[in-house]
């Protein structure tokens, strides 16, 4: 939930201060998440896991997020960027995670309208 809350909160920001501010929570979240990840492959290691199928629904908001936050996931969590490749290198993750460019278009939508510039 947080890390919804978090990724959400960017784009749902109005103001350079609260975008910032909501940014930088995001990070401090991926931060918690891709030190959890350390150095293996996926969360329970060498194997795809039941924590992967939970986590990486979420990446697909991450892109409306970069966009509205003005910032790069990547830069930010290489580790973490990483294993969102490499779970989206699975046919059977990327047949079942929305395209995040259709993200980015919904919550440009959603921001329209509820009145968010």
């Amino acid at each position: 939930m947080q890390l919804f809350d978090s990724t959400s909160a960017i784009w749902k920001a109005s103001g350079d201060d609260a975008v910032e501010s909501a940014k930088k929570e995001f990070v401090e979240v991926l931060k918690v998440l891709e030190g959890a990840l350390g150095e293996k492959e996926y969360f329970a290691g060498d194997a795809f896991g039941y924590v992967d199928i939970l986590a990486i629904p979420i990446t697909s908001w991450f892109l409306a997020s970069e966009k509205f936050g003005n910032f790069k996931v990547e830069a930010e969590c290489p580790k973490l960027s990483a294993w969102i490749k490499r779970c989206m290198e699975k046919e059977t993750v990327a047949k079942v995670i929305p395209d995040p460019e259709k993200i980015y278009e919904f919550v440009v939508n959603l921001r329209k309208m509820f009145g968010i510039a």
